[in-house]
């Protein structure tokens, strides 16, 4: 049984740092690309960031580019965002999400309708 579990989140002042975290136990870690997504009430969940199973390859939306960095070691099974300069248009509950089926030179899994594997999500809040 895989499970991912978010932890990190919280609120902050626009501006500011914050860095959101994944642990995920089950299955073999390093052998899962790994995203993070963002849903709002009344929105649907959007992709925020992906990264492939070294950490070699990294997408992230136009919406978060040059503020966030995702990342992962492998050896501790855990994944992380760092946000920067927050603004208050990142409110969300932020989503960790794996992918098993990906594999080098596949296309890149941007949608959630490519990850089988969700966390809980954890809230942060960006006030002005």
């Amino acid at each position: 049984q895989v499970q991912l579990v978010e932890s990190g989140g919280g609120s902050v002042q626009a501006g500011t740092s914050l860095t959101v975290s994944c642990t995920v136990t089950g299955g073999t870690f390093s052998r899962y690309a790994l995203g993070w997504f963002r849903q709002t009430p009344g929105k649907e969940r959007e992709f925020v960031a992906f990264i492939s199973w070294a950490g070699g390859n990294t997408v992230y939306a136009d919406s978060v580019k040059g503020r966030f960095t995702i990342s992962r070691r492998n050896a501790k099974n855990i994944l992380h965002l760092q946000m920067n300069n927050l603004k208050t248009e990142d409110t969300a509950v932020y989503y960790c999400a794996a992918d098993r089926s990906f594999r080098p030179g596949s296309p890149l899994p941007l949608t959630q309708s490519e990850y089988e594997y969700w966390g809980q999500g954890t809230q942060v809040t960006v006030s002005s």
